[in-house]
């Protein structure tokens, strides 16, 4: 049974919310505001830079991952496509996509995936 509009008006607004969330996230590493992800360049104690800012990546990177799949869920909603495996081309059942909104696998084929 494929999705009706409301359903997928509400889950496009799961995703929207979880996306601003991960926005407001990054936006504490100061990714909006400097492409150095607030850190000085030029700090005299580069190595202490450098350290903070892989703990920082490592927090960050998983953010960043998140994003790519709500943006890529937000694709499929707009082509049409939101609800079927891109593994086996099912339909996703209801019950999977409000737990996981950004999902794009069944669970037999998310299981296999991983």
């Amino acid at each position: 049974m494929a999705l009706d509009t409301i359903e997928v008006s509400r889950l496009k607004q799961l995703l929207l919310d979880e996306r601003q969330e991960v926005m407001e996230a990054l936006e504490t590493f100061g990714l909006s505001r400097s492409t150095h992800g607030g850190y000085d360049p030029n700090f005299a104690d580069i190595s202490q830079v450098t350290a903070e800012k892989g703990e920082a990546d490592a927090l960050i990177q998983p953010l960043k991952e998140t994003l790519v799949e709500i943006d890529e869920a937000l694709n499929r909603i707009a082509d049409g496509t939101y609800g079927l495996c891109l593994k086996c081309g099912k339909e996703i059942p209801l019950e999977r996509l409000e737990a996981v909104p950004k999902t794009k696998y069944c669970t037999p084929c998310a299981n296999l995936h991983r």
